[in-house]
C-alpha cells in the first residue's frame, strides 16, 4: 500500500555552468559536479605553508597532482593577499609567467587561472595561455577586465568593501536596511533584515552586479564571468557567515558563483583553530555552500573538496554515484 504523498524536498538552484574556453566546465555527459579551482601559491610568505611553492619543480609536481586528484582549474598567485614584503609588478610576473606557461606545456587540460590584481601581469599571464584572471581586489586597477575582454578570458569579479590589496579589514560595517530595501536589491524575499548583515547582501550584490556586467560589456563571455563574495575581504567573521547562509541569494545573481573559503579566518575564528587545523570547518562551509548552489570552489585540499562535492551533487541529484550495488548485486 503506498503511503500518502509526500512532497519532493527543494533543490536549491545552482548558479550559472562556468564555460572557459568555450566548454562548459565540470559537466560530463548529463552529470555537472561542482568545479574544484586549486591554489598554488608562487611566494614565500603565504598565510598556510603548504601552499608556499617558490620552487619550480616542486611547484609543477604539486600542479600536476592537484590535475590528477581532480582540480579542473589551478589559480597561481605571485603575492601574498595580506600584509608582507613589497611585491612590485615585474616581481609578480617573473614569479607567475613562466610558470604557468610551464603548466600549459606540461597538463595541457588543466585550467590555469591567475589571482592578480595588476592589468600588466594579467595581460603577461594571458600571453602565455592563462585561461582565467582571478581579481580578488575588485578593480582595483579598472584597465584588468579590459585585459581580459579584450583576449576573452574569464574572469572573476570579486567585493572588498571598498579595501585596497593588501590590507585587513578593521571595524567594518556596513548599513543596517530593512527588509524592503534589501529586497528591491537582491530580488530575494527570504531576507533576516534588521541585523546590518543583509545591508553587507545588498552591498555584495550591487557590486558583483555591476562589475560582472561591465566584465561583459568589456568582452568577457558572460559564462566565463564568475561572482566571489570574497569572504574575509573587508569583513569580519560575522559578515562571512552571512553571507555562507546566504549563498543562495548570490547564486541567483546569474553568473557563475565561486567561493573562496579555505582554510580561511572566519573559518578559524568560529572554531578558534589555526590554519593547519582548519580542513573540517573548511570542508563543512564547502558542503553549505555547494548545496545552496555555488559552482567553483577555490581549495588548498583538493581530494577532500572533490569528494565533498562529489557527494553533494549526488544529493543534489545532478551526478550519479561513482557505484550503486547495495542491495542490486
Amino acid at each position: 500500500m503506498d503511503g500518502p504523498d509526500v512532497p519532493a524536498a527543494a533543490v536549491p538552484r545552482g548558479s550559472a555552468p562556468l564555460v572557459l574556453r568555450g566548454r562548459e566546465v565540470g559537466r560530463d555527459g548529463r552529470a555537472v559536479r561542482p568545479v574544484v579551482m586549486a591554489v598554488l601559491n608562487r611566494t614565500t610568505d603565504s598565510f598556510y605553508a603548504p601552499a608556499r611553492l617558490p620552487d619550480d619543480a616542486a611547484a609543477l609536481a604539486a600542479a600536476e597532482r592537484a590535475y590528477e586528484d581532480g582540480a579542473e582549474i589551478l589559480d597561481v598567485g605571485g603575492v601574498r593577499a595580506g600584509h608582507g614584503s613589497p611585491v612590485d609588478e615585474a616581481e609578480e610576473i617573473r614569479r607567475v609567467v613562466p610558470f604557468v606557461a610551464a603548466v600549459r606545456r606540461a597538463v595541457p587540460d588543466l585550467l590555469v587561472s591567475v589571482d592578480t590584481w595588476r592589468a600588466g601581469v594579467a595581460r603577461a599571464a594571458i600571453d602565455v595561455g592563462a585561461d582565467l584572471i582571478n581579481d580578488t581586489w575588485a578593480g582595483h586597477d579598472p584597465a584588468l577586465v579590459e585585459v581580459a575582454g579584450a583576449a576573452g578570458v574569464g574572469v572573476v569579479c570579486s567585493h572588498t568593501g571598498g579595501a585596497t590589496p593588501r590590507s585587513d579589514p578593521y571595524r567594518v560595517e556596513y548599513p543596517d536596511l530593512s527588509d524592503a530595501q534589501v529586497t528591491a536589491v537582491t530580488h530575494a524575499s527570504d531576507t533576516s533584515g534588521g541585523d546590518g548583515r543583509d545591508g553587507l547582501l545588498a552591498d555584495v550584490v550591487t557590486t558583483l552586479r555591476a562589475a560582472a556586467e561591465r566584465a561583459v560589456e568589456c568582452g568577457v563571455p558572460r559564462g566565463s564571468v564568475l561572482v566571489d563574495p570574497t569572504h574575509d575581504f573587508g569583513k569580519n567573521t560575522w559578515h562571512s557567515l552571512h553571507l555562507l547562509r546566504r549563498t543562495g541569494v548570490l547564486a541567483g545573481l546569474g553568473f557563475p558563483l565561486l567561493m573562496a573559503l579555505s582554510r580561511k579566518d572566519f573559518v578559524g575564528e568560529t572554531l578558534d583553530l589555526p590554519p593547519e587545523e582548519r580542513l573540517e570547518g573548511t570542508l563543512g562551509a564547502t558542503a553549505v555552500a555547494a548545496w545552496l548552489g555555488a559552482r567553483v570552489f577555490r581549495t588548498h585540499d583538493v581530494v577532500a573538496t572533490r569528494r565533498v562535492l562529489d557527494l553533494v551533487a549526488a544529493v543534489r541529484d545532478e551526478a550519479p554515484p561513482a557505484v550503486a550495488l547495495r542491495g542490486l548485486a
